[in-house]
């Protein structure tokens, strides 16, 4: 069977972040398939057809992708970031296990990006420097008593926490919610980041405390760094700089 998929990430946005080898599956690949964002961020050329879907079509998406390969087509599934990290090669895989018996036997490869959380820890410091958990806040396929349990549980196990899909039109009140559940677990001095568009011309970094923090600094672009008790600013003439240390006392 010459036809294989490739679950590949685009990382954070600025084209300097995607690795030399999703570079070259790209190159290869007579389909690309995705939320439609993210196909639009591959350059159209001779022999390759895009296929865009809507956000919350990943299982019927990874379907088609590996009927595609099953054809002898070469199928890049992209993704933003990292297709590991909340993205498609989950979906593919759970399609996988659900499908067709010939899917199996296919070459199917994940290829992995920087994550969000790795690009915006990396502009406002090392706030990701020792032990963290990273929490998906969007309650579409899971339901919010679940996110508060982790939320605070994490909270009182002083991790740093990374957030994804903190607040959007849709979801305007999750992560309110998310800012009560940390003030009733963590000092209100606790560091936050607010990361938005990391790599983009948008790119801005924000610092605050949790006292400070309000939803409307949050939004679907938005990558949000909470800090462990531990977590330190430098301040400086140039922006502040975040880490959290290595060691524990």
């Amino acid at each position: 069977m010459s036809g294989w998929v490739k679950i590949v990430g685009l990382g954070p946005g600025a084209d300097s972040m995607i690795t030399p080898e999703v570079t070259a599956a790209l190159a290869e690949a007579t389909d690309v398939v995705g939320y439609v964002p993210y196909v639009n961020r591959v350059a159209p050329r001779e022999g390759l057809t895009r296929h865009g879907s809507d956000n919350r079509e990943e299982i019927r998406r990874a379907e088609a992708a590996l009927d595609m390969a099953c054809e002898g087509k070469r199928v890049a599934v992209v993704s933003s970031g990292d297709p590991g990290v909340f993205a498609m090669a989950a979906a593919v895989f759970e399609a996988l296990e659900a499908g067709k018996p010939a899917w199996r036997a296919l070459d199917i490869q994940v290829l992995p990006g920087i994550s969000a959380m790795l690009a915006a820890s990396a502009r406002a410091g090392a706030p990701l420097g020792h032990d963290f958990c990273c929490i998906n806040l969007s309650d579409n396929l899971k339901p919010w008593a679940l996110i508060e349990k982790r939320l605070r549980l994490a909270a009182i196990a002083d991790f740093a926490m990374a957030f994804y899909n903190p607040r959007s039109t849709s979801r305007p009140i999750g992560f309110e919610r998310t800012l009560d559940v940390l003030r009733e677990e963590c000092e209100p001095e606790r560091v936050i980041i607010f990361a938005r568009a990391v790599s983009t011309p948008e790119e801005s970094i924000r610092v605050v405390t949790l006292g400070d923090a309000t939803p409307e600094m949050a939004d679907m672009r938005t990558l949000v760094i909470v800090g462990s008790s531990l977590t330190r600013v430098i301040e400086r003439a140039a922006a502040p700089l975040v880490y959290t240390p290595r060691s524990v006392a």
